[in-house]
């Protein structure tokens, strides 16, 4: 059991680090193939694309933490000081998303219509995936993507809470 949950948890944090640096080599790609989104104009697309990666790496970091605490002291238990890291990163990045929000009005009355509509679009959809990647760690388990998870979805008819959202709760 030990050995899959550390498989699990390697897994976690590289997959999540491959993303942002997937994430990063995708906007270079985006930038170069298609120049005349302007998408680099749009501070929304800045913020929305920091927050995704910021929110990515916190989740890199989290299960690097849980992989390296089974792995040293034979517990999967989360430290405290690292949940309550997490709170404060919570607080952080929930002011990010609302403060995104203001930041896609001021872009859309600046640079409508000399960006393209579709422009706004494509940072709207990262925003939108930032959003979700928050809500997977902080509160809901939205990626099921082993079967004891599937079955887990299947039995209960809901959504699991996400593992981060369970370690707030162990320090009431």
């Amino acid at each position: 059991m030990r050995k899959k949950l550390l498989n699990r948890f390697s897994y976690l944090y590289t997959g999540e680090l491959m993303s942002v640096v997937g994430f990063i080599a995708l906007n270079f790609l985006l930038k170069r193939v298609y120049p005349q989104l302007r998408l680099y104009s749009l501070t929304s697309f800045w913020i929305s694309f920091f927050l995704l990666e910021f929110l990515l790496v916190q989740g890199s970091i989290y299960w690097y933490a849980k992989w390296k605490r089974l792995k040293i002291e034979n517990t999967t238990i989360t430290s405290i000081k690292i949940i309550n890291k997490y709170k404060n990163l919570k607080k952080l990045n929930i002011v990010l998303i609302i403060f995104l929000i203001f930041i896609f009005v001021f872009d859309f009355f600046k640079w409508y219509p000399s960006v393209p509509l579709r422009s706004l679009g494509i940072a709207g959809f990262i925003y939108i995936f930032a959003v979700l990647e928050y809500i997977n760690y902080f509160h809901l388990q939205l990626s099921y993507d082993n079967l004891s998870d599937i079955k887990y979805l299947l039995r209960a008819k809901r959504l699991k809470k996400s593992c981060l959202s369970k370690d707030f709760d162990s320090i009431v």
